[in-house]
């Protein structure tokens, strides 16, 4: 009888469990990760599901090695090694003047897109929308240049990021909300309202939007619920039970007459930009940079 087919593993999972590994903490390996310490938990788990083996152990003190993940993680070491290897050498054979464009959330990125391939010509220009997985792959190679709001969802050392253009933040509100139609509104205005949370994001990420540290030191309240998906946010703003805070240029939620934004002062602001890898040489991503600064557009309705 031959041996059953090993499973299939996902290189993500494995990453993570390297850097829990290194630290031997989850709350300090979820924050090198930029990522919620359940979502880390979880994602061991379905890793040791997939291996049908106990990696790690809890202990007070944080958390130590079984002996089952022991002898994995020289090996998980090597498969990442070996899987940039891969994405490196395929990336060298691929045809010269190459280049794929990362975009998050509602951004546009057509103008510059186009005035890319109008200069160059010869250039073979890619787009890939982004969702959850827009952390990895930037980092990994599957993408060349990342247009996103900041605070990245990603470690800034080894990234250039260069400044498109700044938006205010404002409070998105159901249409009967006690606050719609105000002027503008202040932190102190929403102190008691819950905010809706995202699952999966970083605390640094998650703190910029529910706009902690709050006074005081206090936490903001949060909402009754995690979200996975921003089409459920708005269902939960939508709803009444939550709050949240969101980009003006943000028209996601434009076709839903039921929501409404109103100003928030005094909050500071976020940032488009375009991120790129430090050291990646590829003339086309310091053209594509060029275009995007040059049109002022890029994910700007107003552009």
């Amino acid at each position: 009888m031959s041996d059953p087919p090993p499973p299939d593993l996902d290189l993500r999972l494995v990453r993570y469990f390297t850097v829990v590994a290194e630290h031997l903490n989850f709350a300090r390996a979820a924050e090198a990760l930029r990522v919620a310490q359940p979502s880390l938990s979880r994602q061991i788990q379905r890793l040791e599901q997939a291996l049908g083996v106990r990696l790690l152990e809890r202990t007070t003190q944080g958390s130590r090695l079984t002996a089952a993940g022991a002898a994995f993680l020289p090996r998980a070491q090597q498969l990442l090694h070996a899987a940039g290897q891969a994405v490196h050498t395929a990336r060298a054979a691929a045809p010269p003047h190459t280049i794929t464009v990362g975009y998050a959330d509602d951004l546009v990125i057509t103008p510059a897109v186009r005035d890319l391939r109008r200069r160059r010509p010869d250039a073979h220009v890619r787009t890939r929308h982004l969702g959850t997985e827009q952390a990895g792959a930037l980092l990994d190679g599957q993408v060349d240049a990342l247009v996103i709001r900041t605070p990245l969802p990603i470690p800034a050392a080894g990234l250039d990021v260069t400044v498109l253009y700044t938006e205010p933040l404002v409070l998105l509100v159901p249409a009967t909300h006690r606050l719609a139609g105000k002027e503008s509104v202040t932190v102190d205005d929403i102190a008691g309202e819950p905010l809706i949370a995202c699952a999966g994001m970083g605390e640094r990420w998650t703190a910029f939007w529910r706009l902690e540290p709050r006074p005081g030191g206090d936490p903001a309240p949060l909402g009754p619920t995690l979200v996975a998906t921003y089409e459920d946010k708005l269902e939960a703003i939508a709803d009444g039970r939550a709050v949240s805070v969101v980009p003006a240029g943000d028209r996601r939620f434009t076709l839903r007459a039921d929501l409404v934004t109103v100003p928030l002062d005094g909050v500071g602001s976020t940032e488009v930009v375009v991120a790129t890898r430090g050291a990646d040489a590829n003339p086309l991503v310091a053209a594509f940079i060029r275009s995007a600064k040059n049109l002022g557009s890029v994910g700007d309705p107003a552009g």
